[in-house]
């Protein structure tokens, strides 16, 4: 049995990860592994499942060929057969373009002309004429409700019909090589040779498709330029005539432009000395503004004068003055010769840069007099120079009109002749917008299906879904599995994980103490005891509730095995409080109509008439009795709280079976009273929220449970989850399934 120091030890390792996962975030690989390793063979067999069975479906698929040829898309066409511009306008070498040309390549028409080429319903394969109607199709035709329309078979029906179905199985592919003009054609059957040779019959359609178009528009072409070279050849005869009688009308001899060119040269001079005049004329205007009328220092300011070398001059004589006579006014006096001398250079200056300034402001007047007579001088001439041209002008334009339509007229003619002759001699030579490079060759090996590939990936996707059941089962496991679940799960002490008893133990549940007591679920049972009597030494008298969540749970076995074990050393009193569906008497094969609890609690009898007594044991009993109506209302009395006190002072251990907390009220009640609750769960049955709740209302009633005690643990089970969590080398579970403790020890 598993002891409570190897539950503290490293038990709770299993469920760890499922437990810490759910509360600190924290994840236990190892368990994990070790939850995998325990069922590693259910998962190699599920992967070598599926394994198997893609290899047969995939063995059981027709193998699927494929070819490819590789044609050269070239990027322009020639210039030979160019008919008119605007017609054939050159293929630039874009993206666009091969995309287009491959979206032909798939085109109907391309992979029609190449079935009609091969005749390809003459394959059993591929011929319609073979497929059988559906049932559903069948039955509607025979209650009248739909008829089937049998068509016409002739080589349009039976090619379009065949190409419905290579279109609805994608059996045609096309794929650009990235960085060259080269296009893969690729074509897919269950028949090798039908692959090889449907991938060249549709370069080659593609190829005769694009040829035959261009013939047709070269054709086309020809036929339009010469329907339009006699209209072209009137046109210009008329332009002609008109050109030679405007001449002739006008007089004119020979108006090719050198008739009119002087004067136009003339104007043209003139019109460039005007505008020189006006620029000049304006700037002699605008400094005869500025200087006219100004006052002297108001004109040393202006960067015109300013800048005038005389000006300059006189400036800076007048300066060098005005700085001597300041100096020497500082060491002499008036009278004194040098600054008589210094005086008179001042104002000789003074004088010198005013006569500099006049000159200055008479030389800008007459500038701009001269820029204006200049100005009209020119407007004259050039006005003068127009009047004589406008009228040669005149005639000029008429003219030159006139020999612009029979020019155009005349080029357009030749252009269409010299084309109408380039489409003759080149009719028969038409290059083709691409070539086959690399003809389909007849595929050794099948595309589909790739067997060993699907085998691979099948049992990989069999371990990785065994891995993810095991997983989703254990995370999803809403109960107790072992001693690890309760100290982590319940936050409870484990008393003892009790075995399922074999079939023989289970005709004699409630007395394994007495008849097999060296069995492992006695050994459980004393466990229990030793953990009851260690948990209070100073306690003399003890009273023990054992209950449950539901029915069915195994408390009242626990309660009479307990109360036999604890007869062995104690005087032990077992009294079956469940008033509602009592066992207790069954269990211990006592008669069950006997006088019992409810009857003393009634006072319809007496301690020495209820209690009962165990042969060949010191165990006391005193069974439900009567079945009252109103049992909890027996146990809220304060005869039974009487009674319960008298009892104490007879007994040393008193075990109370009680029912189950969830279905009634009564141990909520008894509780209370008792010095501990033990409370029994069934492994991998009773849900942990139920538990929890049911120890949350036992809680509420200021009682103490002494601990948890796991029933029905399946011995294999318990074993392997002892096995996970210790490892190999635990202490294992002692005295369960025979060899076990062999293989532990």
């Amino acid at each position: 049995m598993i002891s409570n120091q190897q539950h503290s030890n490293g038990v709770s390792a299993i469920n760890r990860p499922f437990v810490a996962l759910a509360s600190n975030g924290n994840l236990d690989f190892i368990a994990f592994w070790r939850l995998i390793s325990k069922y590693k063979w259910r998962i190699l067999l599920l992967g070598l499942c599926t394994g198997l069975a893609a290899f047969l479906i995939s063995m059981s698929i027709a193998p699927v060929y494929q070819a490819t040829a590789v044609v050269l898309i070239e990027s322009s066409k020639p210039q030979a057969i160019t008919s008119i511009q605007d017609v054939y306008a050159g293929v630039t070498p874009t993206s666009e373009f091969f995309q287009t040309q491959a979206e032909i390549l798939k085109s109907r028409e391309v992979a029609t002309s190449a079935i009609k080429k091969l005749k390809l319903w003459e394959h059993p394969g591929y011929d319609p004429r073979k497929v059988k109607a559906p049932i559903y199709r069948s039955v509607l035709n025979y209650f009248g409700i739909s008829k089937t329309v049998v068509p016409e078979w002739d080589e349009d029906t039976l090619a379009r019909t065949v190409y419905q179905s290579i279109a609805a199985r994608n059996q045609i592919n096309v794929d650009l090589i990235k960085g060259s003009q080269l296009v893969q054609v690729s074509f897919e059957s269950t028949d090798r040779q039908v692959a090889a040779d449907m991938a060249n019959a549709i370069a080659e359609a593609f190829i005769n498709s694009d040829r035959e178009s261009r013939f047709a528009m070269t054709q086309q072409a020809s036929a339009w330029v010469q329907d339009h070279i006699k209209g072209l050849r009137d046109t210009l005869d008329q332009s002609e005539a008109r050109l030679q009688s405007y001449r002739e009308k006008q007089g004119v001899i020979s108006m090719d432009g050198s008739s009119g060119g002087g004067a136009a040269k003339m104007i043209e001079a003139v019109n460039q000395k005007l505008i020189d005049a006006r620029l000049h004329l304006a700037e002699a205007q605008n400094t005869y503004e500025q200087i006219h009328g100004a006052n002297p220092d108001a004109l040393l300011s202006m960067p015109t004068i300013i800048q005038n070398p005389v000006i300059r001059d006189a400036h800076k004589q007048l300066q060098d003055a005005e700085r001597n006579y300041s100096d020497l006014s500082q060491r002499y006096g008036p009278a004194h010769p040098k600054m008589i001398q210094a005086k008179d250079q001042l104002k000789i200056a003074k004088e010198q840069l005013a006569k500099s300034i006049d000159i200055l402001v008479a030389t800008a007047k007459h500038e701009f007099d001269v820029s204006q007579a200049t100005e009209r001088s020119l407007e004259q001439t050039l006005a003068s120079a127009k009047g004589s041209v406008l009228v040669l002008n005149r005639k000029e334009i008429g003219l030159d009109a006139l020999t612009r339509e029979v020019a155009t007229n005349r080029q357009l003619y030749d252009l269409f002749m010299s084309k109408s002759k380039e489409n003759s001699a080149t009719q028969d030579m038409q290059a083709s917008v691409g070539r086959v490079v690399d003809p389909a060759q007849i595929p050794g090996n099948s595309i589909r299906p790739k067997t060993a590939m699907n085998v691979v990936l099948a049992a990989f996707l069999g371990l990785f879904l065994g891995v993810g059941i095991t997983l989703l089962r254990a995370v999803l496991d809403n109960t107790l599995k072992n001693g690890a679940d309760v100290e982590n799960r319940l936050r409870q002490h484990l008393l003892a994980a009790l075995p399922v008893l074999d079939k023989a133990a289970r005709q004699n549940a409630g007395m394994v103490m007495q008849y097999e007591p060296h069995s492992q679920y006695a050994e459980g049972i004393r466990t229990i005891r030793t953990g009851v009597l260690l948990s209070a030494l100073d306690q003399e008298k003890r009273v023990l509730l054992v209950t449950s969540s539901l029915q069915g749970e195994g408390k009242t076995t626990l309660a009479s095995n307990l109360a036999l074990a604890h007869a062995q050393t104690q005087k032990t009193l077992l009294i079956d409080a469940d008033m509602r569906k009592p066992s207790v008497s069954s269990k211990l094969e006592r008669d069950p109509t006997h006088l019992g609890l409810s009857d003393l609690i009634a006072g319809q009898a007496t301690l020495s008439d209820v209690l009962q007594t165990m042969p060949e044991t010191s165990l006391s009993l005193i069974s439900a009795g009567t079945l009252p109506p109103n049992p909890l209302e027996l146990l809220l009395s304060k005869r039974f709280l009487s009674l319960l006190a008298a009892l104490k002072e007879q007994f040393e251990v008193i075990v109370i079976d009680s029912p189950p907390v969830e279905l009634v009220s009564d141990a909520l009640v008894l509780a209370p009273l008792c010095s501990s609750v033990i409370y029994v769960t069934r492994a991998q049955q009773t849900p942990i929220p139920l538990i929890k709740k049911c120890l949350a209302r036992l809680s509420q009633s200021n009682c103490a449970v002494m601990g948890i005690v796991l029933n029905q643990a399946l011995a294999k089970k318990q074993e392997d989850y002892e096995v996970l969590a210790k490892g190999k080398h635990g202490y294992g579970l002692y005295g369960m399934q025979g060899k076990l403790g062999k293989s532990k020890a």
